[in-house]
């Protein structure tokens, strides 16, 4: 699997203020979610990525790229959503689109084929001959992305595509970022302050607190392991009901004499626990099966202290 981004002690000053401080990662997803409160460095992160801020000291690499050496490279291949709006008011949406295409290195003749293609593909085909001027917030949200995809890059990247957008566009946009990813032709960077969009669409979480890495997760690999995670609770002492579990492959820790946590192995039967407890004549008065969610594992970086990998 090809390396999307790599960080290797990357480290980013503005002005005399360090921003981004010895970030190493290797994030390779078809869809990276990229998650911190404000002020972590995340659009720090992304423009630094672009080559509009200089690295302090390591480096990035992007697509295999040495984003120091190569930028124009990078550029070449990525699509860029920026989360404030940079519109010309009085253009035509397919005019716009066209522009951009061509600022990405496509001929006129193809830019504007592919912009009547990518304004039909995000729902503004009826709309693409309107001034941006007339638009509304989720029509420039959908035209922000029409451009960003127009030159077939490889990495889409995105900041923050659902800012502003009622319950029915966002479920719009959030379905053409996974009709994206599912396509297998771009690697997908969505940066967000919302984890909802973020656990709905992406593979891979990066998360920033004040400049630095707190926590990677593989959410596919995490979500299976909490999927084993159960808690029970007993009406009565559950002495003798650990040590049978235990002998059929759970893995358990005791919470008093009336509470048990338990890993369970791989593809267990959940009403084993049930027939077990019934062979003693143990009532279970509670079971809570449950996964670790997106907000569960951010608010657990949250309160850490500056962490890594």
């Amino acid at each position: 699997m090809q390396t999307v981004v790599e960080l290797a002690n990357l480290s980013v000053c503005l002005g005399k203020r360090e921003i981004l401080t010895d970030l190493t990662v290797e994030l390779s997803g078809r869809t990276i979610g990229l998650l911190g409160p404000n002020g972590a460095g995340k659009s720090t992160l992304i423009l630094t990525l672009l080559g509009f801020y200089p690295v302090k000291r390591g480096t990035a690499r992007v697509l295999g790229y040495d984003i120091r050496r190569r930028i124009k490279q990078v550029t070449a291949l990525v699509g860029y959503m920026p989360e404030n709006d940079s519109f010309i008011a009085d253009m035509t949406a397919v005019s716009f689109v066209r522009m951009m295409g061509e600022l990405s290195g496509l001929p006129a003749e193809s830019a504007l084929e592919r912009a009547h293609e990518v304004l039909f593909y995000v729902g503004l085909g009826e709309a693409r001959y309107r001034t941006l001027g007339t638009y509304s917030v989720g029509m420039k949200q959908m035209v922000k992305l029409a451009q960003a995809i127009v030159h077939g890059p490889r990495l889409l990247i995105l900041d923050e595509p659902t800012n502003g957008l009622d319950p029915s566009a966002r479920r719009r946009m959030l379905r053409l970022i996974r009709d994206i990813r599912d396509s297998g032709q771009m690697h997908v960077l969505l940066c967000s302050h919302l984890l909802r969009d973020v656990e709905e669409t992406c593979e891979e979480v990066l998360i920033l607190k004040q400049g630095r890495i707190v926590h990677y997760a593989n959410l596919a690999r995490e979500r299976s392991v909490n999927q084993r995670f159960v808690e029970i609770e007993t009406s009565e002492d559950h002495a003798g009901l650990a040590e049978a579990l235990t002998e059929i492959g759970c893995t358990c820790t005791t919470h008093g004499s009336r509470r048990l946590k338990m890993v369970l192995p791989e593809n267990f039967d959940l009403r084993e626990i049930y027939r077990v407890a019934a062979k003693r004549d143990m009532l279970l008065r509670r079971l809570n099966y449950r996964r670790d969610t997106l907000e569960d594992i951010f608010l657990t970086a949250m309160e850490a202290r500056h962490g890594g990998l």
